[in-house]
């Protein structure tokens, strides 16, 4: 055991390793976003995790409350399967591409252009409410798209490290027209292969603390279930303004890492 992983033990820690994932996994649910944005940053915030490993951990964490998502939405119909295992495919291969090009490419320019894409989402969110009715429609045209939506989610997690549910939920409702449920779910399902590709590469360069994934993971599964629940109780236009504020909420810790990136000469 390393001096980082011992500093990640006892009461103290394994109390916040539970709230985090309680709320990761209710966030994880309600959206169909991975977690990963809320787990890492109170990861390094509460118990002094380096950026890398509370990444790793994060994403490792991922694949239980994934899992417990897809099949909390696959009971309401919820779950675009072939469309969702089309965007990991993509995203695995992105993710190859974006890390290859990190360090030819300023974390600064990405991150403020990430911002006003997200600024564009979240205008779009309170001008386009997806309807409850509307069904995946999958043939040659949109299937090329979303090869081309995963490669590109792929290629933004690994310059970044966002991606996921962040980007697919709001691009499937808002260019495919996909009610915001099926989105959620297909999106969680296309986290799960993404992230156990991501955690095996983590585990390799001992940045996971495994420990501590489980403990969130299995905490955030316990309150997935009911994230699921609520948002298929939640108006298609309030949940439209939750995510907004949630993609508010991401747009300004990317727009501080930029600010500091760019004083650093990033």
């Amino acid at each position: 055991m390393t001096d980082a992983e011992t500093r990640h033990r006892g009461p103290r820690a394994y109390t916040a390793f539970i709230g985090i994932g309680l709320l990761a996994g209710l966030l994880s649910g309600l959206f169909g976003v991975g977690g990963g944005t809320v787990i890492v940053p109170l990861l390094v915030l509460f118990l002094h995790f380096n950026q890398r490993l509370g990444a790793g951990t994060s994403l490792a964490a991922i694949v239980p409350t994934a899992t417990v998502g897809v099949i909390s939405y696959a009971l309401n119909d919820s779950v675009a399967w072939i469309p969702a295992l089309i965007l990991a495919a993509g995203a695995v291969v992105g993710a190859q591409i974006g890390t290859r090009l990190l360090p030819r490419i300023s974390q600064t320019v990405l991150r403020w252009f990430f911002v006003g894409f997200l600024v564009v989402v979240i205008v779009s969110l309170f001008l386009v409410i997806p309807s409850r009715d509307a069904e995946f429609e999958l043939h040659l045209l949109t299937g090329i798209a979303l090869v081309v939506v995963g490669v590109g989610t792929g290629i933004l997690a690994g310059l970044i490290g966002v991606g996921g549910g962040i980007v697919v939920v709001p691009i499937l409702m808002l260019a495919f027209g996909t009610s915001d449920l099926v989105a959620k779910g297909t999106s969680l399902l296309m986290m799960i292969p993404t992230a156990i590709s991501g955690t095996i590469g983590n585990l390799r360069n001992r940045n996971v603390d495994l420990r501590a994934a489980a403990i969130v993971g299995v905490s955030a599964c316990t309150t997935t279930a009911l994230g699921a629940w609520l948002a298929t109780l939640i108006d298609p236009l309030v949940g439209n303004m939750l995510f907004a504020a949630y993609l508010v909420f991401i747009a300004v810790q990317m727009a501080i890492k930029a600010i500091k990136g760019h004083r650093k000469g990033d």
